[in-house]
């Protein structure tokens, strides 16, 4: 009979993520929910934040599948010369060596988790860039709360 072992999970909320802008001049930030430091393995997991008007640079990767679901917002995906709409609720799945854009058309912010595996030096990229904090408006997003200054009527 094998021992039965127990392994605690690891939790985290928004107000536990940190939170970067890769470039000054990037118009998306990228808040690290568990990557491999925490996660014990090769694997980065972030929400993406675009502001309106907002896309990643062209990037791809040599390696790693990067796969995005949209929380909430609309907007475009390019990958390799093709385009396709996308909204909350949608999935994207980049092979490696795919040249990727994920832009915002909406008059919302876009957010979409956003996870790379093998990390491919993914966590790190994002360490580099400059700290930024969620505001209300993201928390209400990630904790699907109605934040104050948004609500209708108050």
């Amino acid at each position: 009979m094998e021992a039965e072992s127990c392994v605690i999970p690891v939790v985290k909320s928004p107000k536990d993520y940190q939170v970067f802008r890769i470039s000054p001049h990037d118009t998306n930030r990228l808040a690290i929910v568990f990557e491999p430091s925490s996660a014990n393995m090769s694997v980065t997991f972030c929400v993406e934040i675009f502001d309106v008007g907002g896309k990643t640079p062209p990037n791809r990767h040599q390696y790693a599948v990067e796969m995005f679901f949209i929380l909430k917002g609309e907007g475009r995906a390019h990958c390799d010369g093709k385009s396709v709409s996308i909204r909350a609720g949608d999935s994207i799945l980049v092979p490696p060596t795919g040249i990727h854009v994920i832009e915002n058309i909406g008059n919302t912010r876009l957010y979409a988790l956003c996870v790379m595996v093998p990390n491919e030096d993914f966590a790190e990229l994002i360490h580099s860039g400059e700290p930024v904090e969620l505001d209300e408006e993201d928390l209400a997003v990630l904790c699907q709360t109605t934040p104050k200054t948004f609500a209708v009527g108050i």
